[in-house]
């Protein structure tokens, strides 16, 4: 066939013309060439609305069947369980024989110490001397238990030269960079744990690593409930984007209110505004420690430090708001109520 300036035009194609049926709602229709002397001109072909012939059923236009998404998140029951499992550990340490608990912290803070190391070795090609440092772990924890502030600080100390020696056995590049992440290490895990084990060193240490233990939960927990149910602006978006000013506000009230309670009844010669100080520094410091080990986790590029508990990550992703939080708790302490 021709057109009109002698150019051939295309034949119609017969698979897209048998492909032509009764068509509904506003479709495209293929254009049809009927032959002539002429040009030839589409003629767009005309179609009654369909019917249902008999015996015969009408396709039914069904809605574009979206997928549905998957919740993000942790295993909710596997979370649950082990943080009961945590709990009842906990409790049957402190109050059957208390120097039990002292093995439950040392084995966190080895864990911790093994998890952290780790991620720096995967990620960032980090060495830091291992050994020196579950070493060093355990005499800041057993100083600080059986001798006090000044022996886990001197623990510190040698175990700080401990794994600058340690590293000399290999080559000296990054030999900076791996002692730095050693120290750091040793101070950030163990050396912060050990305040947990000066508090339960105390007459009352079971009931003050109660406290301390309950006003970090709550203010975890505030700032959950209150941040999802009323949180808009955020706290540290580059850093935590799920945190809020609100939940941070929910966290605070919590915490204080654990604090006067229990600073009030539990605590012997405590006082509820005491309690309110402590509770409101705990949640301070433990939103702290939960950006800064976020902060870590995002410049490894890694969602959690381990796997170690099902539904919660690792030892360390369960540590970051305790371990920052122990000084202050211990040191507040301290100083109402005496060591």
């Amino acid at each position: 066939m021709h057109d009109a300036s002698g150019r051939r035009s295309p034949a119609p194609d017969s698979s897209a013309a048998g492909d032509l049926g009764p068509q509904t709602g506003h479709s495209q229709q293929l254009p049809v060439y009927r032959p002539g002397p002429s040009a030839q001109t589409p003629v767009m072909p005309h179609h009654p609305t369909p019917t249902s012939a008999p015996g015969q059923e009408t396709a039914v236009a069904q809605p574009d069947q979206q997928p549905r998404k998957q919740r993000g998140g942790r295993n909710l029951q596997a979370a649950i369980g082990v943080g009961l499992g945590l709990g009842a550990v906990i409790v049957a340490s402190l109050f059957v024989v208390k120097v039990l608990f002292l093995f439950v912290v040392a084995a966190a803070v080895l864990v911790g110490v093994w998890e952290l190391t780790s991620r720096l070795a995967e990620r960032k090609e980090i060495s830091t001397p291992l050994v020196p440092l579950l070493a060093g772990s355990l005499a800041m924890l057993g100083a600080g238990y059986w001798a006090g502030p000044q022996w886990a600080a001197a623990a510190l100390a040698l175990t700080g030269l401990a794994v600058m020696i340690w590293r000399m056995s290999e080559p000296p590049e990054n030999y900076l960079r791996d002692i730095t992440a050693g120290i750091f290490t040793a101070f950030y895990v163990p050396f912060l744990a050990t305040f947990v084990v000066m508090m339960l060193a105390a007459d009352d240490g079971p009931r003050r690593i109660l406290l301390f233990l309950i006003v970090t939960i709550c203010s975890d927990t505030g700032a959950y409930a209150v941040g999802y149910k009323f949180g808009k602006n955020k706290l540290a978006p580059t850093i935590s984007p799920g945190k809020t000013r609100e939940g941070l506000a929910g966290g605070i009230g919590l915490s204080m209110i654990a604090g006067a309670l229990l600073m009030q009844y539990v605590i012997d010669d405590g006082t509820w505004w005491q309690g309110l100080i402590l509770g409101g520094c705990a949640a301070v410091t433990a939103t702290l420690g939960d950006l800064a080990e976020s902060m870590i986790k995002r410049d490894l590029g890694i969602k959690d430090m381990g796997t170690l508990l099902p539904g919660h990550g690792g030892i360390m992703d369960r540590l970051d708001s305790l371990l920052p939080t122990a000084p202050v708790v211990w040191l507040l302490l301290a100083a109402f109520v005496g060591s």
